[in-house]
């Protein structure tokens, strides 16, 4: 069986900008820190709640250094480092390493996407060039490409690829994936909607965006299927599905940074091309978040 990176609720983390656009450190500083004072078992940075596409080489490298060192071995640090660009992703991915992340989050290769052979080579080739464990990445919905159970199982045979964060919503595949895998490869959940029902076939937990506005939630959803209580996760999970669902009312992470800017988070704007959601959006995502106790 293979060292787990986590178990619980990991967040992915947004990026806070300033009104220039400019990163905002001392903001990162405080949600970081923020998260783990409300039990939030991981923090990944740089993925696609991260605003990874829009930050330079230089603000990645960066954002993972500066993370790493907020971090200080409290909780898990998992850096995004993935890319379409196979040479990119293994750069990311040492650069990352040397800053001292402890795992990676790798998507699939996304716009000139590839075959099922070629995602073995591409998630190969990182994984052979570097020493830290690797997640993979399934969001289909983004990338065009979904990762099959068959493939999954050829990955999983490798020493550093250790888990998936499983978002492409087929729960037959999910139960297909943990019945070839098994122990070789972790699953966590990429939708909020749905940390139980991949718990209750084995997974791990969940890399969430919600967790950006209710930590203490994400958390008890998968502590309790982590326990065993299954009952109980899913009557969490029900009791928070609006806000998982109105968290996606626009493209991510539109409205979770309109959520927390909401809370009175200051996270700043998204960076072109993602821009601010519409008043009717919004004003739905205020009425969740206020239900919730959030304003």
């Amino acid at each position: 069986m293979k060292k787990l990176v986590f178990t619980g609720a990991g967040v992915a983390i947004v990026t806070p900008f300033c009104a220039d656009g400019s990163l905002n450190y001392p903001k990162l500083a405080e949600l970081i820190d923020g998260q783990i004072a409300r039990g939030t078992d991981a923090v990944v940075i740089c993925g696609t709640t991260g605003e990874s596409p829009t930050l330079t080489p230089e603000e990645h490298a960066e954002v993972i250094r500066f993370a790493v060192r907020q971090v200080n071995g409290r909780i898990p640090l998992i850096a995004g480092t993935g890319s379409n660009d196979t040479a990119f992703a293994r750069k990311l991915s040492l650069e990352a390493q040397a800053a001292g992340a402890d795992a990676l989050l790798m998507v699939t290769p996304y716009y000139n996407k590839t075959s099922q052979a070629g995602l073995v080579k591409h998630f190969t080739s990182v994984a052979d060039a570097v020493d830290l464990p690797i997640i993979l990445y399934n969001v289909p919905s983004r990338t065009g490409v979904n990762i099959l159970p068959e493939t999954y199982y050829t990955l999983s045979r490798h020493t550093n690829i250790v888990a998936t964060k499983e978002a492409n919503g087929d729960i037959s595949s999910v139960a297909k994936t943990r019945a070839l895998c098994g122990d070789d490869l972790a699953v966590y959940s990429g939708n909020d909607d749905q940390i139980t029902a991949l718990m209750v076939l084995g997974g791990k937990g969940v890399i969430s965006v919600l967790s950006n506005v209710a930590p203490e939630a994400a958390h008890a959803i998968a502590a309790a299927a982590l326990a065993g209580d299954f009952a109980g996760s899913a009557r969490l999970q029900l009791e928070w599905l609006d806000l998982c669902n109105d968290l996606f009312v626009d493209v991510n992470p539109i409205p979770v940074k309109e959520a927390m800017n909401l809370m009175g988070l200051e996270v700043g704007p998204c960076r072109l091309p993602l821009c601010e959601t519409d008043e009717a959006k919004r004003s739905k995502l205020k009425v969740t978040l206020a239900r919730h106790g959030l304003l």
